[in-house]
């Protein structure tokens, strides 16, 4: 899966999220845990905004994606921020840093993409891997609630100025499939139209804390998004804090 049309117009359907707010909420989580990052890992870091929000607070920032073309746009927003991180082209399952952090994130429902559970816990492994004891990892999932009643068999339509946007669901509850289909307008008035298709699944808590433990973590606490609270029956998007114990 290259995201290679994702990557195109993937800011722009992410245009209301508030990266800065959100940066603010996870560096107030790791300092809930008395835990100051200085090398942190922003694993599956897409188009970089995370990283360099991050790296401008001082966070010595390794940003890692398995699509070169989103780390491209990633490249030109850390030069345009003057932030200078260090990124790589990696496949999550078969990470492979320079040495070890001590702090980890993976946000906006990232860790969905990977629908095969050996492959999900692989990619767990693979953080620990590169933790310092005593480090942390946290990472967002979208929740089964979000795949059932949000999600869904819906199918959504965004039009923004020159980009107009056909976004198609299937879904059986667990897995859902996405399909997007783009159509751009350019500079002579014709629309170019481009297609990414993408799968996320929904997994349990005790799928996740299971691959956790089995990983050398111990969950230290799960969330409601954006929230100090526990979730609900209705939290779309849940936040997951581990200690690496290795």
């Amino acid at each position: 899966m290259a995201y290679n049309a994702f990557a195109k117009y993937y800011d722009r359907l992410m245009s209301d999220c508030d990266y800065t707010e959100r940066a603010d909420y996870l560096l107030g989580l790791f300092d809930r845990m008395g835990h100051t990052p200085m090398c942190m890992l922003d694993l599956c870091c897409g188009t970089g905004s995370m990283t360099v929000e991050l790296a401008r607070r001082g966070v010595d920032m390794i940003g890692v994606d398995m699509s070169a073309d989103m780390l491209s746009v990633a490249r030109m927003k850390c030069e345009a921020a003057g932030v200078q991180p260090l990124l790589l082209c990696q496949d999550a399952a078969q990470l492979d840093l320079y040495g070890t952090v001590d702090s980890a994130v993976c946000t906006l429902d990232s860790l969905n993409h990977i629908t095969d559970y050996g492959r999900f816990c692989a990619v767990i492994r693979n953080v620990a891997l590169f933790m310092e004891p005593g480090g942390y990892f946290i990472f967002d999932m979208n929740t089964l609630y979000k795949h059932e009643k949000v999600l869904g068999d819906n199918t959504f339509v965004i039009d923004d100025d020159d980009l107009y946007c056909v976004w198609q669901n299937s879904s059986d509850g667990q897995y859902i499939d996405i399909d997007l289909d783009f159509f751009c307008r350019g500079d002579d008035g014709r629309y170019e139209r481009a297609s990414e298709s993408l799968t996320e699944r929904a997994y349990s808590d005790d799928e996740i804390t299971d691959a956790l433990e089995a990983a050398g973590f111990e969950t230290v606490d799960i969330l409601d998004d954006m929230s100090l609270l526990p979730p609900h029956g209705r939290s779309e998007r849940q936040i997951f804090i581990a200690r690496c114990v290795k």
